[in-house]
């Protein structure tokens, strides 16, 4: 695999961290490059973790892995989803899911990294991966892309409070169903 597909292939695993940062980002009152960097660092470093993970793991448990995965993320998604869209109906306004806390982030991460893990037990299947370029492209481009995604959600959410954070919601919601339906064969992005 050469360096323009594996380039192609991390930024496609970096989206549903991206829109997630997005989401994120919504439901923050103030976001810096502090902010930005540790969504990023959490983001950025599971998507590197898991394909390591899942290379070293190889090809003895793909299937069992590839039979969940997509559940595993629809559940978490929509979870975080679901408490996103009752915080958008809520009457505090300190309770919006802007936290950066250690469980919230993990969450999130491992959520957002699951089909990172497949991949990365294909890169143990397939000859001549370089598995440290491979992650290290994989986190650098996550992590980006989620510094971005957390100032684009935050510009748009600091003009629309409750609406963008019910829209959040119902993004990562929808992104679980997204995950979930692509593969049960229903849909195909």
């Amino acid at each position: 695999m050469g360096i323009a597909e594996l380039i192609i292939l991390a930024f496609g695993l970096a989206m549903d961290a991206f829109a997630v940062s997005i989401c994120k980002g919504l439901a923050m009152h103030k976001v810096g490059i502090k902010e930005g960097a540790i969504i990023g660092l959490w983001f950025g470093g599971f998507q590197a973790l898991m394909p390591l993970i899942g290379f070293f793991l190889g090809a003895a448990f793909e299937s069992y892995i590839t039979k969940i995965d997509h559940w595993i993320a629809f559940i978490l998604l929509a979870l975080i989803g679901a408490i996103m869209i009752k915080e958008a109906f809520s009457k505090d306004e300190n309770e919006a899911d802007g936290s950066l806390s250690v469980k919230t982030m993990l969450i999130m991460a491992i959520a957002t990294s699951i089909d990172a893990l497949a991949i990365g037990i294909s890169f143990g299947i397939l000859p001549e991966v370089n598995i440290w370029l491979a992650i290290s492209l994989i986190g650098i481009i996550t992590l980006v892309m989620c510094m971005i995604g957390v100032k684009i959600g935050n510009v748009f959410g600091a003009k629309y409070k409750s609406k963008a954070e019910l829209t959040g919601g119902i993004i990562l919601v929808l992104l679980g169903l997204k995950i979930l339906l692509e593969h049960l064969g229903v849909i195909n992005f």
